[in-house]
């Protein structure tokens, strides 16, 4: 769902957080939504799918602080407080296949993981798995919208756009604290 036709621009408000696992970048609108959640070394990815979901002509990103306390949530995700993100806001573009993943993913229980296989059933589109995949990998809130707790059907950790490092540090992290 592109909304590039649109008279005016979307702004966005690009924040920084640093954590454990590197620089986090936090981007929410002028309503307090979050509408994408990636790691500073992947900055120009990230710019890359925002102009993909939403236009080249109709977007404008803004260095500030996140509104509604975003990032003092995330942040206490990252000191332990694993509830802290659960209600969240969250806006994003993307088909409505993919925004149906994306709902099941924040449906994963925190220290919990499901397989690609299962995240197809549970969205009832079991033969979908690849298409699963894909959006899971699409997922432009990682952590918040946690495409992390998604494994392969043989335990295997795959891909993660962050990196694996970041996605067993995550997994370690939500299954050591109890909430």
């Amino acid at each position: 769902m592109s909304i590039q036709h649109m008279n005016h621009s979307l702004r966005l408000f690009v924040d920084r957080l640093n954590t454990p696992i590197g620089q986090m970048l936090i981007v929410t609108d002028l309503e307090g939504y979050l509408r994408a959640v990636d790691w500073a070394d992947y900055e120009t990815r990230m710019n890359r799918l925002l102009r993909v979901h939403y236009g080249t002509d109709g977007l404008s990103l803004e260095s500030t602080r996140a509104p509604n306390g975003m990032t003092d949530a995330i942040s206490k995700y990252f000191q332990g407080d694993l509830a802290a993100i659960d209600t969240l806001p969250v806006k994003t573009g993307g088909t409505p296949f993919q925004s149906d993943v994306w709902r099941a993913l924040r449906d994963i229980p925190c220290g919990t993981t499901v397989s690609y296989s299962n995240l197809a059933k549970e969205i009832g589109r079991p033969s979908a798995v690849r298409a699963v995949g894909s959006a899971n990998g699409s997922n432009p809130v990682g952590v918040v919208v946690p495409c992390h707790r998604v494994i392969g059907t043989d335990g295997s950790l795959t891909g993660y756009g962050g990196g694996i490092e970041r996605k067993l540090w995550l997994l370690n992290h939500e299954a050591g604290v109890r909430r």
